[in-house]
This record gives structure tokens, C-alpha cells and sequence, in this order.
């Protein structure tokens, strides 16, 4: 239905008009409405029009290839949206949703063009706010995390984590069975009376065998500490994985997408070539 001009009045994009002027563009605009989650558009349809929010809330995002939602903008009443596609006659480059019962004005192309012409500088106030969406993309694009998941799970290793990971990695390797074996010849060398000393640790050697105990008691709990590590590195690689799954199967379908549209494309050129070769008369015939 016509847009109310009160509901124009409200709108700081039409401050500047004059009330015959809000009639006449009130007759030429239609107000619509929409309930509270319903999608106004999504990414990829025809953009035929601009929205200004009278009253509720609209949120403008996409969806990365992770299918995850990346926020732009949530508009309030008195501010517009999805004039970028009515602009450059693409489609949509994002979705937009109502976040509440949501009243607006809707505004084609033809009616942007007098609003344009009665008044050059509500072309200023649109190319504002594409440039402020502009501006947070790039910030939005900035803060996405540019190191994989394992470095940021690096970046949250307390001390007594690296301790575990380093006794365990020792104790895997080849070294620390010479060490031991080294330490334990030397140790039953001294105690045993082979360099004419003092033993302090006479066989059994029960010293040798508490220090063992304790050892490999501590060695244990450093091993499975490190081993809880390597699962929640596991678990980061599996998320990993499963987002480039997802990221491939979007480009799949987005693939999809295009072929079929494709196809259409060409159906309907190959419907309207067989249309013209039918009517065309035979020659020799006029």
C-alpha cells in the first residue's frame, strides 16, 4: 500500500522535503511489512529495490564458506538497506532478515532516480552508507584469524603443559634410554665397590629404586597430560576438516547453482532459436 507521509517525516533521508514533496514521493513508494526471523531477501536474488526501516530491526549478513554468519549491519528505523544491487543492477551481495516485526518503505529504482533528481545530496547520504558497509567488511575481513587452529591452541599452552610436552618428547627418543642406561651402570658401578669407594646406596639398592619409582610415576602423568594435548590437537584437526568439507560442499552447490542457471539460459535461447526457424518460411516462399 502508499507510504504514509508521517511514516516519511520519520525518516532523516527525507527530512529535508517539504510536505508536498513527502506526498508526492508517499504516492509513489509502498510501505510493506514483515514478521519477526522472515528473510527480506538472500544473497544472490534480484535486488529491485531499496528498504528504509520505519520501525524494528533488519540484520544484513552473509554466509562465509564455512556457512558461518558474518554480521554487517543490524539497521534501525530511519536507515536503509540493499541499495547497493539497485545500484549496480547485480544481485544481492547479502541476505537481509527482520529481527522483530519490521514496517518499511520500499523504493524501485524509478523512484530513486527523482528522489535523486529533487534532491542530489540523498545520493551522498546512500553512497555514505555503502561506503560505512564497505569499511566494515575490511574490519570484519581483518580480524579473521590469519593462523590455523593449531597456533592459536599453541598460544594457550600454560607452563606446566610445555613441561609435560617436553618430558614426553624426551622420553620417546633413543637418548633417554642412553641416559638411563648410562646413569644405572654408574650407579651400581659406585655401589658395588668397582672404583674403592663408599657405597651409599649398597645392594639392593633401594635409593636407586625409589628414585625409578618416583620417576616414573611423574613420567606417567607428564606422558598422559601430553597425550590430553595431542587429543584436543586431534579434535582442532577434525574441525578443521569438517569446515573444509563444508566450505567444498558450498562451492558445489554454488557450482550447482550456476550450471543450472546456465542451462535455463541456454534452453530458453534454443527455445526461441526453434521458434524463429519455424516461423521463418521456407526459400523460394514469401
Amino acid at each position: 500500500m502508499p507510504a504514509d507521509t508521517q511514516l516519511l517525516a520519520a525518516v532523516p533521508l527525507f527530512e529535508r522535503f517539504n510536505d508536498e514533496e513527502r506526498e508526492l514521493l508517499a504516492s509513489q513508494l509502498d510501505e510493506v511489512e514483515f514478521q519477526a526471523g522472515q528473510m527480506i531477501f538472500r544473497r544472490t536474488d534480484p535486488g529491485g529495490a531499496i528498504f528504509i526501516v520505519a520501525s524494528g530491526e533488519v540484520e544484513v549478513f552473509i554466509e562465509d564458506s564455512t556457512g558461518s554468519r558474518i554480521v554487517f549491519e543490524t539497521v534501525k528505523p530511519g536507515h536503509f538497506f540493499g541499495e547497493l544491487s539497485l545500484l549496480d543492477g547485480e544481485s544481492r551481495s547479502a541476505s537481509a532478515q527482520a529481527l522483530a516485526v519490521t514496517r518499511a518503505l520500499r523504493i524501485d529504482r524509478q523512484d530513486l532516480e527523482n528522489l535523486f533528481a529533487r534532491h542530489p545530496t540523498a545520493a551522498m547520504d546512500v553512497l555514505g552508507v555503502i561506503g560505512r558497509r564497505l569499511r566494515e567488511a575490511d574490519r570484519l575481513l581483518g580480524v579473521r584469524p590469519r593462523f590455523s587452529p593449531n597456533e592459536a591452541a599453541e598460544e594457550r599452552v600454560t607452563w606446566v603443559q610445555a613441561i609435560a610436552d617436553a618430558a614426553a618428547d624426551f622420553s620417546g627418543r633413543f637418548s633417554f634410554l642412553l641416559v638411563h642406561a648410562a646413569w644405572f651402570a654408574v650407579w651400581i658401578a659406585l655401589n658395588v665397590g668397582f672404583f674403592n669407594v663408599t657405597p651409599f646406596d649398597p645392594f639392593p639398592f633401594g635409593l636407586l629404586t625409589m628414585i625409578v619409582s618416583l620417576e616414573a610415576i611423574f613420567l606417567s602423568c607428564m606422558v598422559l597430560i601430553s597425550q590430553n594435548r595431542s587429543g584436543q590437537k586431534e579434535r582442532i584437526r577434525s574441525e578443521v576438516e569438517y569446515e573444509a568439507n563444508i566450505r567444498a560442499g558450498l562451492e558445489v552447490t554454488q557450482l550447482h547453482v550456476k550450471i543450472d542457471a546456465m542451462l535455463d539460459q541456454l534452453g530458453t535461447r534454443l527455445h526461441l532459436l526453434e521458434k524463429q526457424v519455424s516461423q521463418k518460411p521456407p526459400n523460394g516462399q514469401s
